[in-house]
């Protein structure tokens, strides 16, 4: 597992340097996929550096900007990368810093492994089942895992609040979302709301800087694989509120259901 997550982190970390080279210096062009998502070159780039990476093993890799193989194949796969090469498209394109590299480890459908790198803010958060969850402020590709754990905050940090916070999307608030935010009013008096983009939103409730993520609007298992292994590592669960358990992954359908944070 040590060495899976030092990989992870290093396919984060080189994807990273890539889509902030493209980010600050390049003009980019902007195109749709069939779902009318946004895919840009910072996508396709970070995706190609992530597989030669993670392609040094031999398991298998179900990312957002690859070959998603039909069910009937995924099936027997016990053990898989999930990849999302830039989650928060969107606001790469905005050009507002809110989009991370995601990449998880699952195993038997349960994410071991978690690494979200924030490129924008040279920000790592990463996690797996032995060591627990970390955040790291300053990353380099120069790096041991047992000496990156020691420079790290161990999450969650010890965090005082006054009022119960929710992180809420940026892009995607739904009316269910503010029903949930207005339900919280109502049992614990004044809430606090913060948005954010991506994976941010998971990372916060790891954190502690938020006490939960509503997210009643679509997401794919790319989305959240990454943050919902940093979140259990936290000790966090992130519900699917179709079966009210903890969130499985590698199903036939992608497509996430709702689910709560907490």
């Amino acid at each position: 597992m040590k060495h899976l997550t030092t990989l992870a982190i290093t396919a984060a970390l080189k994807a990273g340097a890539r889509i902030m080279e493209i980010y600050e210096n390049e003009n980019f062009d902007v195109n749709f996929k069939s779902d009318d998502s946004p895919l840009t070159k910072a996508d396709t780039e970070s995706h190609n550096i992530i597989v030669k990476a993670l392609e040094t093993l031999t398991y298998p890799i179900l990312s957002e900007e690859g070959q998603h193989l039909p069910y009937e194949e995924r099936k027997h796969w016990n053990q898989l990368w999930i990849v999302d090469p830039i989650d928060g498209t969107k606001e790469f394109i905005k050009r507002n810093g809110e989009f991370t590299v995601n990449i998880a480890f699952v195993e038997n459908q349960i994410p071991t492994i978690g690494v979200i790198y924030v490129p924008a803010l040279n920000t790592l958060y990463f996690a797996n089942t032995e060591i627990g969850a970390y955040k790291d402020t300053n990353p380099s590709l120069d790096f041991t895992l047992d000496a990156l754990i020691s420079s790290a905050d161990k999450l969650p940090l010890s965090i005082k609040k006054e009022k119960f916070t929710i992180v809420a999307s940026r892009s995607h608030l739904s009316s269910e979302t503010q029903e949930f935010i207005d339900d919280m009013k109502e049992k614990h008096g004044e809430v606090e709301t913060i948005s954010k983009g991506s994976s941010l939103k998971l990372c916060m409730v790891a954190e502690g800087v938020a006490d939960c993520y509503p997210r009643f609007a679509p997401t794919m298992e790319w989305d959240t694989a990454a943050g919902n292994a940093i979140c259990l590592a936290a000790g966090f669960d992130v519900i699917d509120q179709g079966t009210g358990e903890n969130m499985l992954y590698n199903r036939e359908a992608l497509l996430n259901a709702w689910f709560l944070v907490k």
